[in-house]
C-alpha cells in the first residue's frame, strides 16, 4: 500500500480508491499537468511474477491501443524505483456491480447502458481485442452519465485481415491451449472449454451483464463453481420477460440470442448490436409486457394451457438457411409469450431444441414435454 504523499515519477499519491483487477488503484496528481488522474501500481506479490507483469503490461497496451469514449483512456506506463504503474483517467461514480446492489434497472436505462457497453466492445473488436472478462465490476457508471469499459487484463487480439493492418499495432501473448480465463458466471461455454475465445464470446458476456441488468439476478449462478460452469454449458436461464420486471418482448429475444450456447447462433456484431439496442431504445411501438393482464383478454384461449413450438423443417437443402430452424420457432414462442400469464404456458426454445430432425410422433412428443397442443411449421424459398 503506498503512503498518501509519496510519489512514483511526476505523479503524486492523494488516496487510495481501492483494487483494480490485480493492481491497486490510487487517487493522484499530475505534477506535470496540474490535473488529478487514477494510477494503477502492480503491488507484491505480484511485482515479482512474471506473469503477472506480462498481464499488467497486456492490459496498457491493450488499452492504449483504443480510444473510444466508452473505453478508460490510458495517459502512461512505467516503471519507477522498482514500482510499475499505469496512469488512467480518473473516473466519478460507481461500478455497475454498485448500481446491481440495489436491484435491477427499469428496461429503458439498461438498453442505453447495454448500447453503450455494446459501442465499447465493437471499437475493441474492429481492432481485433477481446475482452474475455466483461461483468458487472468492470462496467463503470459516471456521475454524469457516461458508461466505461474497465480492465482489459485478460484481452488478447484475434487476427484482423493482413496481419500488417494498422488495426492490429500490437500482439499479445496467446493463451496456453487448456488455460480457463474469465469470472465464473460471465464466461461463454467457450472459455468453459477452454477454447479459442473470439468477439461472439464477449457478446455472450454482454447477454449474462444485460440479463442481470433487467431481471436484477444472475443468468447463471449455482453454489459451486463447477455447478454454475455446468449450467453454462448446459441450462438455459429462466426467460428475463419472466422476472416479475417490465422487460419488453423484444428485448428478451435480443438477451436470448446473446446466450445462445453455440457461437454461430448468437449475435455476430457488437456494432449491430448496438444499433439494434438504441433503436429499441427510442422506438415509442415497444412496450414492456404488462405485470397483470386482464384475464378477459384471454378468455378464449384459456383452454389451450400447454403448448410447445418445434423446430421448423427447412426444406430448401441449403445448409446456409438451416438457422432459420431455430429462428422461425423460437421468433414464434417469443410471440406466443406474451399472452402466457393467463391463457397459454409456452415451452422455452431450451426444451424442445432436442427434437429438431427427429422423427418421433407428435403424441409421444407431447407425453415427453407434458403439452397438450404441438405446433410444427416447415420453411421453403419461394423464386429469390
Amino acid at each position: 500500500m503506498l503512503a498518501v504523499s509519496s510519489r512514483i515519477g511526476p505523479y503524486e499519491i492523494i488516496a487510495p480508491l481501492g483494487a483494480g483487477g490485480m493492481g491497486e488503484v490510487y487517487r493522484a496528481r499530475d505534477t506535470r499537468l496540474g490535473r488529478e488522474v487514477a494510477v494503477k501500481v502492480l503491488p507484491e506479490p505480484f511485482a515479482n511474477n512474471p506473469d503477472c507483469l506480462a498481464r499488467f503490461e497486456r492490459e496498457a497496451r491493450a488499452v492504449a491501443a483504443l480510444s473510444h469514449p466508452n473505453i478508460l483512456s490510458i495517459h502512461d506506463y512505467g516503471t519507477c524505483e522498482g514500482t510499475t504503474y499505469a496512469v488512467m483517467e480518473l473516473l466519478e461514480g460507481e461500478t455497475l456491480r454498485s448500481r446491481l446492489t440495489k436491484g435491477p434497472l427499469p428496461w429503458r436505462e439498461a438498453i442505453e447502458i447495454g448500447a453503450a457497453i455494446a459501442e465499447g466492445l465493437a471499437a475493441a473488436h474492429v481492432k481485433g481485442i477481446v475482452h474475455r472478462d466483461l461483468k458487472p465490476e468492470n462496467l463503470f457508471l459516471t456521475e454524469d452519465g457516461r458508461l466505461k469499459i474497465l480492465d482489459f487484463g485478460l484481452a488478447r487480439v484475434m487476427p484482423v485481415g493482413n496481419s500488417q493492418s494498422e488495426t492490429s499495432p500490437y500482439v499479445l501473448a496467446e493463451t496456453n491451449p487448456g488455460t480457463v480465463l474469465g469470472t465464473v458466471g460471465y464466461m461463454s461455454p467457450e472459455q468453459v472449454r477452454a477454447q479459442t475465445a473470439d468477439a461472439r464470446s464477449d457478446i455472450f458476456s454482454f447477454g449474462c451483464v444485460l440479463y442481470e441488468m433487467v431481471t436484477g439476478r444472475r443468468a447463471f449462478l449455482h453454489e459451486t463453481t463447477a455447478e454454475t460452469m455446468t449450467a453454462i454449458l448446459r441450462e438455459e436461464p429462466a426467460e428475463a420477460t419472466e422476472s416479475g420486471n417490465q422487460v419488453p418482448v423484444e428485448l428478451g429475444r435480443v438477451i436470448r440470442h446473446c446466450l445462445a450456447k453455440n457461437p454461430n447462433q448468437r449475435l455476430q456484431s457488437a456494432h449491430d448490436l448496438a444499433l439494434g439496442l438504441r433503436a429499441a431504445a427510442s422506438d415509442p411501438r415497444i412496450q414492456p409486457l404488462a405485470s397483470s393482464p386482464s384475464a378477459r383478454e384471454f378468455d378464449h384461449v384459456k383452454t389451450l394451457e400447454e403448448l410447445a413450438v418445434l423446430p421448423f423443417e427447412i426444406i430448401s437443402g441449403d445448409p446456409k438457411t438451416e438457422y432459420l430452424s431455430d429462428g422461425l420457432a423460437d421468433h414464434l414462442i417469443i410471440s406466443l409469450s406474451q399472452v402466457r400469464r393467463d391463457g397459454i404456458k409456452v415451452r422455452p426454445f431450451s426444451s424442445v431444441s432436442r427434437y429438431k430432425r427427429q422423427r418421433a410422433d407428435l403424441p409421444t412428443i407431447g407425453r415427453e414435454l407434458n403439452v397438450h397442443m404441438i405446433v410444427t411449421g416447415h420453411a421453403a424459398p419461394i423464386g429469390g
